[in-house]
């Protein structure tokens, strides 16, 4: 749509290009969006939203544009500017095909709140308004419109988005999901001492923020995670559990920290906690580092230099492993806690990871235990109760355990499998919500909802600038948040994205409610060529959202006559 605008005073005609978008659509600021206009969608009662607006002026070198919203959903939603942040690696050189573009050096991905209603928008220059209805404030049934004008000069341009709103409750998720929340970077990012107030305050509105995008399991260092971490090296400290070492396999041990982080969770609405990993990543070869009052000074007295066998780490969670469950159980949490052994052991490390799961196993029985590994010879010889594979390998574990969970990170790059890397079509990230009720997936593992250092922890970086680990992993993979002003977050693109696959997940669980998994599988694959699978699926936004639209039309009707 155009719009043109006669400046005042001026022999000139503003000239505006506009157009509404799904959320779906990556706004490029040098190329007009090829996506065609989306200008309405329906959801679930408490099921939240976005849509974009995206212009480009024509005609003037710049113009303040102003944007203001009529909507039913009140303070239920929020209008963000997207901005564009540098990509570094943007994938590897095996990487498929399925990318929007590999070459670009920035992609839309910051969601910025919109300073005052206003922005500037420039001659030939794609700007995209992002707008977010929560889900809290979807509480009605029915159509609604959302009006958005855009003011620029004396002149107006109303369009309008339509919400119809099923009268149906989107279920409660039941899928456990944690986004690995790195405490020692919200610290070094803020300058904040680990449990002070200050970091009380921050960790709060971040949690929140991850509960808001459905993340329900918190990683919970009861000890400086041994995750990411150069071999020798060490990241900053942050240890839940205190500990005095009183002599030789003597300890005394301190829970505050640890009892207040749990019901801080709990109270933003945390659902299950991931206990770090008690040996280090790839292998089980040593101890986390763990930190002590030793003659009244706090000394490291475990770490890489620490076998994982040794008498002296072995004593140490013998005397840890008692008081540790007994505050899990005076906090009436022991079916929520979930323990590590260590993170993606390959099948050469197998004896290590073997010695150190028999040990956790003996100390934490009646326990969940589980880690990323996607070797199934791990489950097979019963080292694990809960494995966690790559979507990359999801075939390989489905039906042939209890459980199932699954993971992606930097390496599911290849065979169109399911991510969220800022170079992938959004599409590619939200498809997963489908595939995990396809699968029937009790959990999703992801490795980054903050991690704001270089690979291996080795120094800090600057997520605005730096957005590939110090060129390590393709950009998007090690977190969707960004460190905003005042301790609060700002969240990317593909985390709201993600959030809503996660939503389409529910809605084929309510369509399964209502009449049966089969008939909702049934209806998930009508017309596909062969049954969705992690790596089989229609590259198609205009499939997928007539899809989704599909599932909540039989929701309808079976309401309507149940």
């Amino acid at each position: 749509m155009l719009f043109r605008i006669i400046k005042p005073g001026k022999d000139m005609i503003f000239i505006m290009k506009t157009v509404l978008l799904s959320s779906l659509a990556k706004v490029f600021p040098d190329c007009a969006p090829n996506y065609g206009e989306s200008a309405s969608v329906s959801v679930l009662k408490n099921e939240g939203f976005s849509f974009q607006l995206a212009f480009m002026p024509e005609v003037s070198s710049e113009e303040t544009v102003k944007i203001s919203v009529r909507s039913p959903f009140g303070d239920g939603l929020s209008v963000y500017l997207v901005k564009s942040v540098p990509a570094g690696r943007t994938c590897y050189d095996d990487s498929d095909g399925y990318f929007l573009n590999k070459n670009r050096k920035a992609y839309p991905d910051l969601l910025s709140p919109l300073d005052n209603g206003k922005c500037v928008s420039q001659r030939d220059i794609w700007t995209s308004v992002w707008f977010k209805v929560s889900p809290e404030s979807v509480n009605s049934g029915g159509v609604k419109k959302i009006t958005v004008t855009l003011k620029a000069g004396k002149s107006e341009i109303k369009k309008i988005f339509t919400a119809e709103v099923i009268d149906a409750v989107l279920p409660e998720q039941t899928l456990l999901h944690t986004n690995w929340f790195h405490n020692d970077c919200l610290c070094t990012r803020y300058g904040a001492e680990p449990f002070s107030p200050e970091y009380w305050t921050i960790a709060e509105n971040y949690i929140r923020n991850a509960v808001n995008h459905g993340v329900n399991m918190l990683l919970t260092p009861i000890f400086t995670p041994p995750l990411d971490t150069e071999v020798g090296g060490e990241r900053p400290t942050v240890q839940l559990v205190d500990v005095v070492k009183k002599g030789k396999d003597s300890y005394s041990f301190g829970f505050e920290n640890f009892r207040k982080y749990i019901k801080l969770c709990l109270d933003c609405g945390i659902k299950a906690f991931e206990i770090s990993h008690l040996f280090t990543q790839w292998g089980a070869f040593a101890a986390p580092k763990v930190v002590a009052l030793v003659n009244g000074k706090e000394e490291k007295i475990f770490g890489w230099d620490t076998k994982a066998g040794g008498k002296a780490y072995i004593a140490f969670l013998g005397a840890l492993a008692p008081q540790l469950k007994r505050e899990i159980e005076e906090l009436d949490i022991k079916d929520k806690c979930w323990f590590h052994v260590s993170d993606e052991p390959s099948l050469h490390q197998i004896g290590s990871y073997r010695r150190a799961a028999k040990l956790i196993k003996e100390l934490f029985s009646g326990y969940n235990t589980f880690d990323a590994l996607s070797n199934i010879e791990f489950y097979k010889k019963g080292l694990i109760k809960t494995p966690v594979p790559n979507v990359s390998e999801a075939d390989e574990f489905y039906g042939k355990t209890e459980d199932f969970w699954t993971y992606y990170c930097c390496g599911q790059h290849r065979n169109f499998v399911p991510n969220r890397f800022f170079a992938m079509p959004s599409l590619r990230n939200r498809i997963l919500g489908f595939q995990l009720y396809r699968y029937n997936a009790k959990g999703f593992l992801h490795w980054g909802y903050n991690f704001w250092y270089s690979q291996y922890s080795k120094s800090e970086i600057d997520p605005y600038k730096v957005t590939d680990a110090g060129g390590s992993f393709p950009g998007g993979d090690a977190f969707v948040v960004y460190p905003g002003e005042d301790g609060k977050p700002l969240n990317s693109l593909r985390f709201e994205v993600f959030a809503e696959g996660l939503q389409d997940m529910r809605a084929l669980q309510l369509l399964e409610s209502l009449s049966s998994r089969r008939y909702a599988l049934e209806v998930l694959n009508r017309d596909l060529d062969a049954p969705l699978s992690m790596s089989e699926y229609p590259h198609s936004v205009k499939w997928f959202s007539a899809k989704r639209e599909e599932i909540n039309s039989e929701i309808k009707q079976l309401i309507s006559i149940g």
